[in-house]
């Protein structure tokens, strides 16, 4: 029998067929046309220093705040898959300060500090009036001047009382007391965000910023302004993450007689695409 020249697309098939490409783990990832360029999902035992620093302070976040922020493994480990940042009512000291609630608060300034994309966290928010978890960004280097004239980015703030509902919020004008916000509310249509986890985004771009609850658009900004640049300033420059579980002051409200404590917060991911 004759064999016969194989054509090279005819020899491709054939190859394909018989020795299939093998699937290969990638590091990056997309999200419609983004790629992955940051994570942490918390698989480990304990928190990863190379993206997150562990802020320790009693200042009360200038919201007139009750906790004192630490380092101990008391307010701040991972566990079970999961960042953990716990409120406790104990009485802890640093430097001499004590305080009646104790929390955790950790950042990723100058270990990850991005401009433009999308940032998404996956959470579960802890009930109780009083508790204020929150997922948001500040610039890493104030090009503009001091807050609020370089800008900040609230992806989710959630008063512990108000179990349905959470805010997404910019700040931005001029220095404090001058400055100006603006934002709004958005309730789940059914359940709360103290029942299950859910996966709270924004999509940043020049000049316009929009949120997202579980996949969905909840809202969308373009107009804001500040007294150190043109726009789209102040929200043209890198801005690194926080996450933060407050207790009291003056956005959340009082401590109600019935929250219960140690109350936790869980972040089972973070994830940043540009």
């Amino acid at each position: 029998m004759r064999l016969q020249m194989l054509t090279p697309l005819f020899f491709l098939c054939m190859c394909s067929m018989l020795f299939p490409t093998p699937v290969v783990a990638q590091n990056q990832s997309t999200a419609g046309n983004r790629k992955l360029v940051w994570e942490d999902n918390f698989d480990g035992d304990s928190l990863d220093f190379s993206k997150w620093g562990v802020e320790v302070n009693a200042f009360g976040g200038g919201n007139n705040e009750l906790q004192i922020y630490t380092d101990r493994k008391e307010n701040v480990r991972v566990a079970g898959g999961n960042l953990i940042l716990e409120a406790r009512r104990d009485n802890a000291s640093i430097a001499g300060t004590t305080r009646q609630y104790s929390s955790g608060r950790v950042r990723t300034k100058n270990r990850g500090d991005w401009k433009y994309g999308r940032i998404e966290v996956r959470a579960k928010l802890p009930a109780g009036a009083g508790l204020w978890p929150a997922i948001w960004m500040l610039p890493t280097d104030e090009k503009y001047g001091g807050w609020a004239k370089s800008g900040e980015i609230d992806i989710m703030e959630f008063r512990g009382q108000n179990a349905n509902e959470i805010l997404g919020t910019l700040h931005y004008g001029d220095a404090w007391p001058r400055n100006t916000s603006s934002g709004k509310e958005y309730k789940l249509p059914e359940g709360n965000f103290t029942d299950a986890f859910h996966t709270f985004a924004i999509e940043w771009r020049a000049g316009e910023i929009q949120w997202f609850v579980d996949g969905k658009l909840v809202q969308t900004q373009t107009k804001w302004s500040t007294t150190g640049g043109a726009f789209p300033a102040p929200f043209d420059q890198k801005f690194h993450l926080l996450l933060n579980l407050a207790v009291g002051g003056g956005f959340v409200g009082p401590v109600g007689g019935d929250t219960e404590f140690p109350a936790q917060y869980l972040i089972d991911y973070v994830r940043v695409y540009q």
